[in-house]
């Protein structure tokens, strides 16, 4: 199947967006076909510069880059395909063929009415409470009179005529039969005065001509279906199947927006999300495997994936999942994945990390505890640089360490460690000795591996004391005992 994502370039790629393409490229996969991108820049006034290349590199980052139309190669847009040109403003003629013809055939007329007209008409619907349709006082026009405007220099946008009396039905992949009234479909502009078509019209002209078969789209847009059905009717085309996918929506159930969250793609890539993660989280908003699985690569999706299978109901954005999922991911990739997923944040914010032989055994430690990629720096840091440690952060009340008793335990911790060999310095050594002073002196566990811990680390949270005392070495160890209580 061919498949196609056409997003506006108005800004950066929305993270609906991007589950919207992952979607069809999921479809156009399974099927061995082609997954397509268009570029729908017919509102140029809302066009803003880079958001095509944005829009590329977020599909290319995610790892589902378009197969045809406007692709992006060596950090420049180009178009590749025998469908093109892919950018709907270089198609400008092509719609206005097909406007004509419309016109010809009496399946759409001129409209006349200027902007302020049209608020005065939608103000007084409004005010009777009736739902803004146009009141078609242009439909009626006799062909002399319409030739005489436009001659005499009137600006006119070109309106389909919907038929009234019947109702346009249609059987959608994901929210079944669905049936239009003609009373309540207006009578949509196709093409406006600036010779730019609608998004009506383009969309059903270029999704003919490059062998769409299936439009995968946004659930504001069925409204709008019945439009576009009657448009492939008018122009004797075949309609593709289409499939409108749920809102993405807050914890309140409200549409997701920016003064709750993150709403662009990027966004997620810059926290430092793994795109893996973010695909996984994505495919499940909406789709129900129909099993208990819950982790899906990309390869298991395309093979799982079934457009019957998503909701119609709106689906939750829950960000402690897709933090879960992302830590699950993580802990998936071998150490030497890890390693490179977080060295570029390395070599930028700590960079002594970087260039360590022994980093892979540090990376390692952190690997567990880790949910975003520029955390890693951070949570390293203690290895590279000596940390401030503070008698509040030692004395720790959930496990009953006062002051008095850190400063009872830790000097009996540095004379044990000191009797350790360098050559038996290990974790398992270091547990062992340090389960005897606890079973000798009468304390519990968490009395003597919080403070440990603490004073090798400057955290509260970190690896086990025993894993970091073992990368730390024996030296470094006592000198940072020896800091805490001198």
């Amino acid at each position: 199947m061919r498949t196609r994502f056409a997003p506006s370039p108005t800004g950066m790629l929305h993270i609906g967006g991007l589950r919207t393409a992952l979607f069809a490229y999921l479809v156009a996969k399974q099927t061995k076909g082609s997954f397509l991108l268009r570029i729908e820049d017919t509102d140029q006034e809302r066009s803003v510069e880079g958001a095509i290349e944005n829009i590329l590199r977020t599909l290319h980052w995610a790892g589902i880059p378009p197969d045809e139309g406007v692709l992006l190669e060596n950090g420049v847009v180009v178009q590749k395909g025998s469908k093109g040109p892919y950018i709907q403003s270089e198609r400008l003629g092509l719609y206005k063929k097909y406007a004509d013809e419309l016109l010809a055939s009496g399946k759409a007329y001129p409209c006349f009415c200027t902007s302020d007209r049209l608020d005065r008409m939608r103000k007084d619907q409004q005010a009777h409470k009736q739902a803004p349709m146009y009141d078609r006082k242009c439909l009626g026009l006799s062909k002399e009179a319409v030739a005489s405007r436009i001659a005499a220099g009137e600006k006119y946008v070109i309106r389909m005529e919907i038929p009234r009396s019947s109702a346009v039905t249609f059987t959608d992949d994901i929210r079944g039969f669905v049936s239009f009234e003609g009373e309540t479909i207006d009578d949509q502009v196709l093409l406006k005065s600036d010779g730019f078509p609608t998004y009506h019209l383009a969309h059903v002209v270029d999704d003919h001509f490059m062998d769409i078969d299936i439009v995968i789209r946004g659930e504001e847009w069925l409204s709008s279906l019945p439009k576009h059905l009657l448009l492939f009717e008018y122009l004797g085309w075949k309609a593709p199947r289409y499939a409108h996918v749920p809102l993405l929506l807050n914890a309140d159930r409200s549409k997701l927006s920016k003064r709750q969250g993150d709403v662009a793609a990027e966004d997620y890539q810059t926290k430092g999300y793994l795109p893996e993660a973010l695909l996984n989280f994505l495919t499940l908003l909406g789709w129900n495997p129909g099993t208990e699985q819950e982790m899906f690569s990309l390869a298991e999706l395309i093979d799982a994936f079934s457009i019957e299978r998503v909701s119609k109901a709106g689906a939750i954005f829950d960000h402690e999942k897709l933090d879960w999922i992302q830590g699950q991911w993580i802990r998936k990739l071998t150490p030497e994945e890890f390693l490179g997923r977080i060295h570029p944040y390395l070599q930028k914010d700590l960079p002594a990390a970087s260039v360590d032989p022994g980093i892979l055994t540090k990376a390692i430690l952190i690997q567990e505890r880790l949910i975003l990629l520029p955390e890693a720096p951070e949570t390293l840091r203690f290895f590279y640089e000596e940390p401030t440690v503070t008698m509040e952060l030692l004395a720790n009340p959930k496990q009953k360490l006062t002051p008095e008793l850190v400063k009872e335990i830790l000097p009996q911790l540095r004379s044990l460690l000191e009797g350790i060999d360098a050559k038996d310095w290990n974790r398992t050594t270091l547990e062992a000795q340090l389960r005897s002073l606890v079973e000798t002196k009468g304390y519990k566990l968490g009395q003597v591996l919080w403070p440990l811990r603490a004073a090798l680390t400057g955290r509260p949270y970190s690896p086990g004391a025993f894993e970091v005392a073992e990368a730390l070495g024996k030296e470094k160890t006592l000198q940072r005992i020896d800091a805490c209580y001198k």
